[in-house]
């Protein structure tokens, strides 16, 4: 998140802000303890005069090489990990985890904002984005303004800023939740990743509600196997204060492991017994309707949503607001009044369109199948998907996510996702491998994803639907050093007009 010089001035002594944080002020000079700390950095190339520099190791660099930069450029102070040599020059405070210490030290320099606000957390592989924006607008239908934190932006009020990642880093996200409480916002819904979480982000943040939507392949290249990245999701919950709802999914097979885990479960599932459950469903390409039964009554809940993964979204969010005590009037207008999440499900055509196309994140082979067999009876045509998969990312899951597409569509465009340092055809190739058992399913690879989307839809016969799978609201393709704008739904409006106008040339 860009820097904004309208933020108030913060500043802090060291040793006041070392006690606030937890750390043991032995660990500071008594003579060192009144050096004024104006703000805290763990990238050296940030550090301005005044501010203290955590030297974190990271994926690639260890931060602890780059101290005397830091110093160079104005560094106050510096913590540092057990085995790092000191720098004379400045006061140096030594800690067991640099990470963990930049949380606690990050709440402490922006006076513990989590406290100040409702902060409800939602975690999952699938499904986290739009769950996030459904408990925002229910919340803010109560008349509580509300912040966010997701993939798509951050907002505090009425002002968004461009997402860098899911979730901030410790430092970013506790300076985001300040501006929150000086903005008004009572208020905060936030998007917690598995990274966020296994690398201590979200540490020393109190959570009002928390809320697990699923678990399904994915980021396996940074947690190893399965069991690692649901350890990563549980810590959201392992953290959650006992008297705060655990919002939990039973229908995935995770989630009995995580009630079991919680002192305050609320349960919401479609097939399992649970808390909060639809009693009568209906879904169609017009959205969703259903009777949502809790434990304080039943809902009447109208959606313009659409599918089944929604189904469970919506439960998901209504579940949250109920446990929080949210009226049933304001949940029922909350879920009403959000028709659509960028790049999230989102039909992009409209009624003077003889096709229908979703731009949709789906990344997963299991969100792409969920996502597939979702639109597949909402359709009186063939079903047409255009994906890719990410380069420098989990490689295992190509050739499963190019089954998936061969098994549930009618025709296959393979593409470039974010291919970055990798060869795209490459990436290609391997998708291939999971589609070259289809017999039934045609498909051909084109690497420009802007001529693969035009070339689906112009191709596609009316009543066909077009699925533009993987990049979903995101406005830029990183391809080798280059990140370069392109937004799948910006180009598929741009081809529907042309395909409207019976033209092919830009």
């Amino acid at each position: 998140m860009p820097h904004d010089t309208t933020d108030p001035p913060l500043a802090m002594t060291l040793g006041e802000l070392v006690r606030r944080a937890g750390v043991d002020t032995a660990a500071v000079a008594a003579d060192k303890r009144n050096i004024m700390v104006t703000g805290i950095g763990y990238d050296s190339r940030d550090i301005r005069t005044g501010m203290l520099f955590v030297a974190m190791k990271g994926e690639r660099f260890d931060g602890a090489a780059f101290v005397n930069d830091a110093c160079g450029r104005g560094a106050s102070s510096v913590v540092a990990e057990v085995g790092c040599v000191p720098n004379s020059r400045v006061p140096w405070v030594t800690v067991t985890d640099a990470r963990a210490a930049l949380a606690a030290l990050a709440a402490a320099f922006y006076r513990d904002p989590s406290r100040e606000l409702l902060v409800i957390g939602t975690t999952g592989t699938n499904g986290k984005t739009t769950t996030t924006y459904l408990i925002e607008s229910i919340l803010e239908h109560a008349g509580v303004c509300t912040g966010r934190v997701s993939s798509v932006t951050y907002r505090v009020a009425e002002v968004e800023y461009d997402a860098v990642r899911t979730t901030p880093e410790a430092v970013n996200l506790q300076a985001l939740l300040r501006r929150m409480c000086d903005a008004s916002c009572r208020a905060c819904v936030m998007e917690v990743s598995s990274h966020a979480l296994a690398l201590k982000r979200v540490d020393s943040i109190r959570f009002a509600a928390a809320v697990y939507t699923n678990l399904t392949r994915d980021h396996l290249d940074f947690h190893g196997d399965m069991e690692h990245y649901f350890q990563a999701k549980r810590r959201l919950f392992d953290q959650l204060p006992p008297d705060s709802p655990a919002i939990i999914n039973t229908d995935d097979p995770r989630g009995p492991a995580l009630v079991a885990a919680v002192a305050r479960p609320v349960t919401y599932a479609i097939d399992d017994r649970a808390d909060v459950a639809p009693i009568q469903l209906e879904l169609s390409l017009d959205g969703i309707a259903m009777a949502v039964r809790t434990p304080r009554g039943t809902l009447q809940i109208r959606s313009r949503l659409l599918g089944r993964g929604n189904t469970y979204n919506i439960l998901g969010a209504v579940a949250t607001c109920a446990a929080l005590d949210v009226p049933f009037q304001e949940i029922e207008e909350g879920v009403q009044a959000l028709s659509a999440v960028p790049g999230r499900m989102q039909v992009v055509s409209n009624n003077n369109d003889d096709v229908t196309v979703i731009v949709d994140y789906a990344h997963t082979d299991d969100a792409l199948r969920t996502l597939l067999e979702t639109v597949r009876p909402l359709t009186p045509g063939h079903v047409v998907t255009v994906f890719g998969c990410g380069g420098d990312r989990d490689v295992a899951k190509r050739p499963l996510m190019g089954a998936v597409a061969a098994r549930c569509s009618d025709r296959v465009v393979i593409t470039s996702d974010n291919p970055r340092s990798e060869d795209p055809l490459h990436i290609i190739a391997d998708i291939e491998r999971g589609l070259g058992r289809s017999m039934e399913t045609s498909w051909l690879a084109i690497t420009d994803r802007g001529e693969a989307i035009s070339r689906a839809i112009h191709e596609a016969q009316p009543g066909d639907l077009v699925v533009i799978a993987g990049k979903g609201h995101e406005r830029h393709q990183v391809i080798g050093r280059l990140t370069l704008p392109f937004e799948d739904a910006s180009v598929v409006r741009e081809e529907l007009m042309r395909r409207r106008t019976g033209s092919r040339v830009g």
